[in-house]
This record gives C-alpha cells, sequence and structure tokens, in this order.
C-alpha cells in the first residue's frame, strides 16, 4: 500500500538553520496545540522509529556492478519504482518550476545554491522558473496555481505546511504535469515521486546511541531542545527519550531554548550551577551547539560528550578544542535530487514513489574531512557540492 507523505513522518521545521523550515507544521494549519513538556509522546510510532533505523544501515539501490558508486543525493533505500512513461518529453528543452517554501535560513539558503548548481550541469534544462513563497502558505498556494500557465514541464514542491498546501498539490496534480514534492511532505499521494532524508527518529537516535556509549551509567545528560510541537523535532527527541530510558543515564533536563544563543548559553550555565556537573549533551538541532559549549568553557569546566550537527562552526570548534561529539545531519545535497529526479521523469524512466536518501553522520573519525576553514559558519558540511564546477563561490 503507498505511504501517505505526511510531514508527521517526514517534515522538518525549524525558526533557525540547521533544519529545514521555519514554523511548525501542524501550527500554521492549526492541527499541533504545542506544549513544553518535552516528552515527544505524542510523535512517538515504533513502527516508523524501527524502519528508520533499519534503513541507517540499508544498502542503496542502483549501484553498478564495477561502476562508480552515485553521489548520496541519487542513492535510493528500500525503493518502489514508479512507472513515468506517461510523462515521458523526448528532446530535451526543459522548462522546470520550483515553488519554494522559504530562502530565510542557512540551511535553506544552502541547499537553494546547491539546486542552482545541479541546474547547471544539464543542458537539456532550459528553462528554471523559481517563485519563493516567503515563508506563507497563502502565497505559496497563489505560486503553485499561477503555474498552471506557464508551460512547466515538471513542477518542484517544497510546501511551507502539510495540510493547507495539500489542495494546492492535488490541483496541480490533476493538470497532468509531474509533481515533484521534497524536503517536507504533503498529505497526498499524487506526486510522482516525495524526496527526503531517512527522517526525525534516525537523527534522534544517532545522538543518543552516541551519547549511551561516551557516557558512563549513571552520567547527567542535558538535553537541549529548540520548539515543542515541531514534528521532526519531537521525533527526533521521542527516538532519543526511547533510548535513554534503557541506558543508565540521568537525563536532568530537557529544556527547550527557541535557537537562541544567548538562551541556549544560560541554560547550561543554570544547569551546571544546579547539577554541579553535566557529563553529555542532546540536541534536536545543532545551530547552536557552539554558544552551549562555550557555557562549559566559561565555566571552566571540561566539555562532555556532545551531539551537534554539521554547521562549520560546531566542526571547527569541535576539532580546535578536540572534543568528543558527533554530528547528525539533515543533509542539504538532497536539494541536488528533485532536479534530477525530474529529468528522470521527463525521460519516462522509473522513480521511487518514496525517494528516502541516506542521512550520514559527522563523527570522530572524519570530522577533519568535512572542514572548511573559507566557508561560512553556517554552511552545511552535507551539502554534496564540493565537486560541483564553481565551488565554493556560489556558496559563500
Amino acid at each position: 500500500m503507498r505511504r501517505k507523505w505526511s510531514a508527521v513522518a517526514f517534515a522538518v521545521a525549524l525558526v533557525t538553520a540547521g533544519c529545514s523550515s521555519d514554523l511548525p507544521a501542524g501550527d500554521a494549519a492549526g492541527t499541533t496545540t504545542p506544549d513544553r513538556t518535552g516528552d515527544g509522546a505524542g510523535f512517538f510510532d515504533r513502527a516508523e522509529f524501527e524502519r528508520q533505523l533499519e534503513l541507517r544501515t540499508a544498502r542503496p539501490v542502483g549501484f553498478e556492478d564495477g561502476g562508480p558508486e552515485p553521489g548520496p543525493w541519487e542513492r535510493m533505500l528500500d525503493p518502489e519504482m514508479a512507472d513515468t512513461t506517461r510523462y515521458a518529453k523526448p528532446g530535451g528543452g526543459h522548462h522546470l518550476c520550483f515553488s519554494n517554501a522559504s530562502v530565510d535560513n542557512p540551511w535553506r539558503q544552502v541547499g537553494f545554491r546547491t539546486m542552482r548548481e545541479e541546474v547547471k550541469l544539464h543542458p537539456e534544462i532550459t528553462s528554471f522558473t523559481v517563485l519563493d513563497a516567503e515563508a506563507k502558505d497563502d502565497k505559496q498556494v497563489s505560486d503553485i496555481q499561477s503555474f498552471a500557465g506557464r508551460g512547466c514541464d515538471a513542477l518542484i514542491v517544497s510546501p511551507n505546511t502539510t495540510a493547507t498546501l495539500t489542495p494546492a498539490v492535488e490541483a496541480a496534480c490533476r493538470t497532468g504535469v509531474p509533481v515533484i514534492v521534497f524536503d517536507r511532505g504533503v498529505d497526498s499521494d499524487c506526486p510522482v515521486t516525495f524526496i527526503h532524508p531517512i527522517g526525525g527518529f534516525a537523527f534522534g537516535a544517532d545522538g543518543a546511541e552516541f551519547l549511551k556509549e561516551e557516557v558512563a551509567p549513571g552520567g547527567k545528560v542535558l538535553a537541549l531542545r529548540i520548539l515543542p510541537g515541531v514534528d521532526v523535532l519531537e521525533q527526533r527527541w521521542a527516538a532519543a527519550n526511547e533510548i535513554f530510558a534503557d541506558s543508565g543515564l540521568d537525563v536532568v533536563g530537557v529544556e527547550f531554548t527557541d535557537g537562541d544563543a544567548a538562551r541556549t548559553k544560560a541554560v547550561v550555565d543554570d544547569y551546571l550551577q544546579r547539577e554541579g556537573r553535566i557529563d553529555g549533551v542532546w540536541m534536536d538541532a545543532g545551530a547552536t551547539a557552539v554558544a552551549a559549549v562555550e557555557a562549559f568553557q566559561d565555566a571552566g569546566v571540561p566539555i562532555p560528550p556532545f551531539v551537534g550537527e554539521d554547521q562549520q562552526d560546531f566542526l571547527r570548534t569541535w576539532v580546535a578544542e578536540g572534543m568528543t561529539a558527533i554530528a547528525p545531519t539533515y543533509p542539504t545535497f538532497q536539494w541536488r535530487t528533485p532536479i534530477i529526479a525530474a529529468l528522470r521523469v521527463l525521460a519516462g524512466e522509473p522513480v521511487p514513489r518514496e525517494w528516502v536518501l541516506p542521512q550520514p553522520k559527522v563523527t570522530g573519525a572524519d570530522v577533519a574531512d568535512f572542514i572548511r576553514d573559507d566557508m561560512p559558519p553556517l554552511h552545511y558540511a552535507m551539502c554534496g557540492c564540493e565537486s560541483m564546477p564553481g565551488y565554493p563561490g556560489p556558496w559563500k
């Protein structure tokens, strides 16, 4: 049975860099009531949790024996392929259209730059029309409607929210133009494919498993979160909470920081004074990880094992301070995939109905490989862009 592509399982929402969106999808649609209890229980789906953990070690399909392995933005985990022959348009000269939720945080900016550079790699694309919804549902609905008269050969959509954008995406599907959804989902199976990394449970589990291994039983763990009621962030914490429950670790606090660096430092300082020590820090997104590290430095105490993310400022601090750390990722290389998918569809080639991409993590063994000292502090390492023509110029 085909899966409804809902943000409940896969969308991402954040007000800061490090994740894709800016508002909780459910909040914007009036379907989620945020709370600050921090247990994530209402977002825990054991079957999906177990599925995502298994996908972390799944071998991608599509590898040619003896040939070069495709980049992670082309890899497919456990795909069910869709027949696209009815969309075939031979001869090139393709006009691709893209309805983007926004470019109002560094994660989305890095991703969009990568997407534009991917377009340049394909001479069969003669026109690429982009409309930015500026994180507004009503504008994105209007944008999608306006594409109906622009001669699009394929329409790519990164929805601002799920419930509100679902009817607009379904209306676009009825025009006969192939629709490709990525990053955030819609509650419909009409798009040709939905592209996303593994998901929030995998992200949260990567960090919690790391702390379970690195922190001695009885150690005190502080969980720093960004926002309540945001589906993928709740999934990240629900996965971590599940693992911590059987870890022997003492989770002494689960605190929301609203993505504010000053508040993050204040929270960590308060717990250091209250608890006497903190033995590990778990985060559901790493944009303020450096601020949290600075709280330990300012207190003159050792930096404990840390869960951050793949933005450059954290990776540099990790190496400079000799930290024990891990960086789960929501890779920006996924912005390359919709362009590749659109061209395969227009060639009549099969694509996955749900295109699940790998979701790598940065570890102590390879962190130095991801540091780019000439890139901005909030450039995301998993952009998949280093080998693209013109790098690093467009990303600076």
